[in-house]
C-alpha cells in the first residue's frame, strides 16, 4: 500500500504502513514434530478462529492467514489434520474431531464415527454433573465406552478395550481424539489436552 506524490517534476511512491488494530489469534500453520501445539503458529483475524456458525466479524488480516477469507472451517480443519492427527514417537490418533457444544462438528478427520444427538447431549451432561456417565457407559457412534478416571468438568476419558477416547471441554469448543493400539493412553491424552488447554488459554 503507498501514495504517489509529485516531487521536482517526478512521480515517486512512498510506502504507507497501516496499523491495523484487528484483534488477533495465533492459529497452527504446521503441526510439530512433537505435537506441542503451541508452536509453529501464525497470526490470524480472530474473526477466522471463531466457529463457523458464529457470525464473521470485518476487519483486515494483520498478518498471513493460514485460510483465505471466507474459510473459518479451514482453520479448524487445520487443528485436526496437523495437531490432533500429528505423529506422536511414530503413532496417531485413529480418528480426531473438534465439536461445539451443541455437536455441531467444526472439523474431524475422514474415520471420524458418526454419532446421535442424545449422545452428545448425554456427554455434556456428565461435564456438568461428573458421574452420570459412569453407569451407562460413553456411547459414541457404534462404540461404547467405560468411562475412567478424568478430570470433572474439563475432561472424560473412556477405555474400549485395547483403545479408548479422551474428551477435552473448553470454553466454546470438545476436543475428541480416539486411539487404538499402538498408541497408548497417555499418548491421547497429551494430544488431546494440550490441544484443548491451548483454547481455553485463548478464550476459546
Amino acid at each position: 500500500v503507498g501514495t504517489k506524490q509529485q516531487w521536482g517534476g517526478m512521480q515517486t511512491f512512498f510506502p504507507v504502513l497501516l496499523f491495523l488494530s484487528t484483534p488477533t489469534l495465533f492459529i497452527p500453520a504446521s503441526a510439530p514434530r512433537d505435537c506441542t501445539p503451541t508452536a509453529g503458529y501464525v497470526r490470524l483475524d480472530r474473526h477466522r478462529n471463531k466457529p463457523p456458525q458464529q457470525p464473521r466479524e470485518t476487519g483486515r488480516p494483520r498478518f498471513l492467514a493460514v485460510a483465505p477469507p471466507g474459510k473459518a472451517k479451514m482453520s479448524w480443519q487445520t487443528y485436526v489434520d496437523e495437531h490432533l492427527m500429528c505423529d506422536i514417537e511414530g503413532h496417531h490418533l485413529a480418528s480426531a474431531a473438534i465439536l461445539g457444544h451443541d455437536g455441531t462438528v467444526w472439523a474431524q478427520s475422514a474415520d471420524f464415527p458418526s454419532f446421535k444427538p442424545e449422545e452428545m447431549t448425554n456427554i455434556m451432561k456428565d461435564f456438568d454433573e461428573p458421574g452420570t456417565l459412569a453407569p451407562t457407559g460413553l456411547l459414541l457412534g457404534d462404540a461404547k465406552y467405560m468411562v475412567i478416571q478424568g478430570e470433572p468438568g474439563a475432561v472424560i476419558r473412556g477405555k474400549k478395550g485395547a483403545g479408548g477416547i479422551t474428551l477435552k471441554k473448553t470454553g466454546q469448543a470438545l476436543v475428541v481424539g480416539i486411539y487404538d493400539e499402538p498408541m497408548t493412553p497417555g499418548q491421547c491424552n497429551l494430544v488431546v489436552e494440550r490441544l484443548g488447554d491451548y483454547l481455553v488459554e485463548q478464550g476459546m
